[in-house]
């Protein structure tokens, strides 16, 4: 069940908010947390039940491990040895989980590789959200283990794990920041102000998603997927149109999970502010999946020795984070390649802070995006293969053509080796893309996100008749929009 589809807008949504508030409204709160519990699982199950047993098993097993570590972090320094020895039994368990569905078939594909042999796939299918509930579970138990979790109640802990609007693909939520809000009684009551924040960032994210993503996604999945060979136009308005794609993707998800959840009066941490405004990979890294961000800072890099063991150990400390990030997202080379190559900026950037150098904002900004946009190409290819075949026609290798009515203008060029002909054929474009990645570049840019939105005191007070009126109007299309075509699943559904 989509976020972007109508039996989730229509049926699901309103179904679980209106039974669940009636159930509070007769002091029914166990009950009203199970049916939203039970309306999550059902929500998740409804992808493939066959793998709803395990996000139960993992519920309660983590909440065991968990319960045992708080009880044993009030205890005497003697039994540090047994928190650990609980602590590792967590930690292995959801790993080994993860390892075994995410990435044992690319674990034995490269074993067999390396032997020479043929190679003997598993045939496993990736539970959907494993890589989520997963990190944040390994949150919940390390916490636990330093004596920074309060004790909560298995329902409170099914409902902080399953609640289905990060359930799927994020935010990656804290137990701190969550389960507090589950327990609040002023929680307990619709809230109109919050209904009416969650409806305009719901419509706001469902817009992005319908209208611009999914466009962007057309001309982005021809010039990977379809063309065997990409020009200059072609290939740079391919990587522009995935790296607006997977902007508005992400944001718009983002959007509706935050909106959905407020609704039943929770919120959830802000997962994106406005990544391609950042002047360094430093500051995108702080705007661009948050959570993940500071999961892998709090959990890994800090372990790791952070920035406390010297220059050197820290640079090595920065790679080592970002190559496990690319994994997380996929059990690919290219993954990893990606991962690496946000390690060597950080790196890079790190150094250049270290050296006392400073980069104009205008220059920055620009080199910045650039190296995202190139770092999406990698993201997005399926081989490396297609990474060649765009970067090549990036670098002009594949020659150069304009529309042939400027042929009349710029005909001189042709010495030059510059073809004229139908424009941007290769990836079924028109004048409409330099248009959209235009008006796509001037929002991110110039607008602020939904997020700043929301967060400012009394936003929703002054958002007034004219943000109403085009939240309605952006809502209507999407809703045609989505009537008249197939769902397309939110991309970080893959990880």
């Amino acid at each position: 069940m989509l976020f972007n589809s109508t039996e989730f807008i229509l049926l699901f949504l309103p179904v679980t908010f209106l039974v669940y508030f009636w159930l509070l409204g007769r002091h029914r709160i166990i009950a009203g947390k199970t049916w939203l519990v039970l309306a999550s699982l059902f929500f998740y199950g409804w992808w493939n039940w066959h793998y709803l047993p395990l996000l139960v098993f993992s519920i309660f097993f983590n909440y065991a491990i968990g319960s045992t570590l708080s009880r044993l972090s009030v205890l005497p320094d003697q039994h540090r040895p047994q928190r650990k020895g609980w602590l590792l039994l967590g930690l292995v368990l959801n790993l080994a989980l993860l390892g075994y569905y995410k990435y044992s078939g690319f674990l034995l594909t490269n074993i067999d590789h390396l032997l020479g042999n043929a190679p003997d796939l598993l045939n496993v299918t990736l539970p959907l959200a494993i890589s989520f509930f997963t990190f944040t579970q390994i949150a919940y138990l390390v916490d636990s283990y330093r004596g920074e979790v309060k004790e909560y109640d298995l329902l409170n802990y099914a409902l902080f794990v399953t609640f289905f609007p990060h359930l799927i693909a994020g935010p990656i939520i804290h137990h701190k920041e969550i389960m507090p809000q589950f327990g609040s009684l002023r929680n307990l009551t619709k809230q109109h102000k919050n209904m009416a924040l969650g409806l305009f960032l719901f419509g706001i994210g469902c817009s992005k998603k319908v209208l611009l993503a999914d466009t962007f996604a057309r001309w982005a999945s021809a010039g990977f997927d379809q063309s065997q060979s990409l020009n200059f136009f072609e290939a740079w308005f391919t990587s522009l149109s995935y790296t607006f794609q997977i902007y508005f993707d992400f944001s718009g998800y983002t959007d509706m999970a935050i909106g959905a959840a407020l609704l039943f009066n929770i919120r959830l941490p802000a997962n994106f502010n406005s990544p391609y405004k950042s002047t360094n990979i430093r500051e995108f890294w702080h705007k661009w999946h948050i959570t993940l961000s500071r999961f892998l800072r709090d959990y890994l890099y800090i372990p790791l020795g952070g920035n406390r063991a010297g220059e050197l150990r820290t640079y090595v400390n920065l790679a080592i984070t970002f190559v496990l990030g690319g994994l997380w997202h996929g059990p690919t080379w290219l993954f990893v390649l990606w991962g690496a190559m946000h390690g060597v900026a950080m790196v890079v950037h790190r150094l250049w802070q270290t050296l006392g150098l400073r980069l104009n904002a205008i220059a920055g900004w620009l080199l910045t995006f650039c190296f995202i946009n190139a770092t999406w190409v990698v993201f997005r290819a399926k081989d490396m293969q297609d990474v060649t075949k765009v970067f090549m026609g990036m670098l002009g290798m594949n020659g150069l053509i304009l529309p042939s009515r400027m042929m009349e203008t710029f005909g001189y060029l042709k010495a030059e080796g510059v073809g004229f002909g139908p424009w941007l054929e290769g990836i079924n474009g028109n004048g409409l893309l330099p248009l959209a990645i235009l008006f796509a570049l001037t929002m991110v840019l110039t607008q602020k996100n939904s997020t700043e939105m929301w967060q400012m005191e009394g936003s929703w007070k002054r958002l007034g008749y004219g943000w109403a009126t085009m939240i309605g109007l952006m809502a209507s299309l999407s809703g045609l929009y989505m009537f008249s075509t197939s769902y397309s699943e939110f991309i970080y559904f893959n990880f």
